[in-house]
């Protein structure tokens, strides 16, 4: 499947998505839409039904009602052709550690009906692309972890997919580890290739999504650029740098002491008075506030929630029961 021939509407289509296991609905009605080229981030806490939507886009298991289609394929109806249009990295290394990186990824090949050659010269370059080359005839079993991933990556991109599955890709990894991970999907969406990412990371999500949306109980409950969904959550942060930093603790006390409308209280924090606001109304009175009290202002700035903050206003921090697929199907049994 050459991605020309990805549907004009979007990479990535699911609309009305539901999945039971026993009395469990680890999917209630998904609905998304990853536009080509870029890279969705579906966040959700655990046992929110973000694995099992990966395997019903992979045609793991078939979902009980619902749609969804892949690079213009249905992945009930379609699911031979679905899996040559995409690839999959699971949590988990799927390599084999007996075979060398060479023949973990000429394997792979050749389950992808690739002739010899071909498999040879596919496994040779994602070597070299993925910065494996030298390592390329050890085992790897003695690979480290950020070699593994890489190595993981390579084998999902083995068949050339035009979609791309990366599921909690960097659990586990070391920060500079999953630097580089991030470096690779960022040059694979350079060129292209969409993704659809599942998460818990916050600062994942910021480096890599184009847009999100947040899965709870098997729903969607959001939806949007990281931007956006901030701006749902409501308030700011307005931030100012006094002349005199001598005189923070008095601004505060201003603040707090004038009771300005709908305005809750004021905190001093790295040489900054901070006072969360709700709309430019109040950043405009609290700023004359301080300029009509004879408050020199240095420097003024605001920002929005940060993306942890945005996931718990959304989802709450309530533990619920696992609604999510059981962990007796391992990836690693069907990602080749």
């Amino acid at each position: 499947m050459n991605r020309s021939d990805i549907t004009p509407t979007g990479a990535v289509e699911v609309r009305g998505l539901v999945k039971h296991y026993g009395d469990t609905k680890a999917l209630d009605g998904v609905d998304l839409t990853v536009r080509e080229g870029t890279v969705l981030g579906v966040l959700g806490p655990n046992g929110a039904g973000k694995t099992t939507l990966v395997r019903c886009l992979s045609t793991l298991v078939v979902p009980d009602a619902g749609t969804a289609t892949v690079a213009g394929l249905d992945v009930v109806a379609q699911p031979r052709a679905t899996r040559r249009a995409i690839g999959l990295t699971g949590q988990y290394a799927s390599v084999d550690e007996k075979l060398s990186g060479r023949e973990n990824l000429y394997m792979i090949g050749r389950l992808l009906d690739l002739s010899r050659s071909d498999a040879r010269r596919r496994a040779d370059a994602m070597l070299e692309r993925f910065s494996l080359t030298d390592a390329a005839k050890r085992p790897a079993s003695t690979y480290s972890g950020g070699m593994r991933r890489r190595l993981d990556l390579a084998a999902s991109m083995i068949g050339q997919p035009s979609v791309l599955y990366l599921d909690e890709p960097t659990t586990g990894l070391d920060p500079r580890t999953r630097n580089e991970v991030w470096s690779e999907v960022k040059r694979m969406v350079g060129e292209g290739v969409t993704v659809l990412l599942t998460t818990q990371y916050m600062e994942e999500a910021e480096q890599l999504a184009n847009e999100l949306t947040v899965i709870d109980r098997g729903k969607v409950v959001a939806g949007g650029r990281i931007d956006e969904l901030k701006a749902k959550v409501g308030g700011r942060m307005l931030k100012i740098r006094p002349i005199d930093a001598d005189l923070l603790a008095a601004m505060a006390d201003t603040v707090t002491g004038a009771g300005l409308d709908g305005l809750g209280g004021s905190t001093v924090a790295e040489g900054r008075l901070h006072v969360p606001i709700l709309s430019d109304e109040q950043l405009t009175a609290v700023v004359a506030l301080l300029a009509g009290r004879g408050f020199g202002i240095a420097d003024i700035g605001t920002d929005l929630p940060s993306l942890d903050e945005v996931f718990l206003a959304i989802t709450g921090d309530t533990p619920h029961p696992s609604a999510d697929a059981p962990a007796s199907t391992p990836y690693e049994e069907v990602a080749a």
